[in-house]
């Protein structure tokens, strides 16, 4: 490979530490110990007190002041009944209370595919007490890969699967990312969504997924593209650099709704670059 060129490096690693303290955040992806949906009738739940319930419509939550639960956003305490109401995909860090631990466990209230459901945030979860980072391929300066972006005249919606079964998902796909990959000749394309101010997503399949070590990586994985811009030629050029590919949080926590790739996003390569699986538990 030769030199590896330092500043590319430092920009690399600065990515990954950055990367690293994000997830290391209190109550952040690492600390999810719970996925329960809703009922239509007011019912206790396991890891959090209170009965909880849902119309279809809103969440409510009834509690007395011996439960402890108090609103994240005021600190207010919870007594007698409150509601929420979420559009689909949103989620809310709706209320806390006093774990075995001393810790606040926050409580998400989330909406999947129509649904109701919590999930608990809670610091002692051995996952993420045990963190120690999420092991990656050493950096490639060869993954970074030059391509163009070809926008469709409307998004469009496809529907994919989610790491939930029970969960079905949207992807709006504003086009196509097309560009060649290291020691391969053909044309690769991925579909892609928009992110703010005109970012892009990428989630890919590709051969390493699930391989045997030392070239395993998760299931799929995602890569963001800064916003494209416009060539000589009018062209929308892109840069994918796969050493940034990082895993969705269902690599880490068995409680999450990830979207996963749409059929046509899978590369029939090896991409031995960006994150390796983390082991659940530490």
């Amino acid at each position: 490979m030769g030199t590896l060129p330092a500043a590319k490096v430092e920009r690399w690693q600065r990515f990954r530490d950055n990367r690293n303290k994000a997830l290391a955040a209190r109550h952040g992806w690492l600390t999810l110990t719970s996925f329960q949906w809703l009922e239509n009738s007011p019912a206790a739940v396991e890891l959090a007190p209170g009965l909880w319930s849902t119309d279809g419509t809103t969440a409510e939550l009834t509690a007395v002041p011996a439960d402890g639960l108090s609103l994240v956003e005021s600190g207010e305490p919870v007594s007698g009944t409150i509601s929420a109401a979420l559009a689909d995909e949103e989620s809310l860090m709706w209320v806390q209370f006093g774990g075995p631990g001393g810790d606040q466990v926050v409580v998400e209230l989330a909406r999947r595919a129509g649904r109701y459901a919590i999930r608990t945030r809670d610091s002692a979860s051995p996952v993420f007490t045990e963190f120690a980072g999420v092991p990656t391929f050493d950096y490639n300066p060869d993954w970074e890969v030059p391509g163009r972006f070809e926008p469709y005249p409307e998004p469009v919606d496809v529907p994919i699967a989610t790491a939930n079964p029970l969960v079905d998902g949207i992807h709006r796909t504003v086009g196509e990312v097309v560009f060649r990959v290291p020691g391969s000749g053909h044309e690769c394309r991925l579909q892609a969504e928009e992110e703010k101010l005109g970012a892009l997503t990428v989630t890919f399949h590709d051969e390493t997924n699930g391989a045997a070590p030392p070239g395993q990586t998760d299931d799929w994985r995602k890569l963001s593209l800064p916003r494209p811009r416009t060539d000589s030629t009018g062209n929308a050029t892109v840069v994918l650099d796969f050493n940034r590919a990082i895993n969705y949080p269902s690599a880490f926590t068995p409680y999450g709704t990830c979207p996963m790739p749409v059929r046509n996003n899978s590369l029939d390569v090896r991409v031995e670059a960006g994150e390796k699986p983390y082991p659940r538990g530490g």
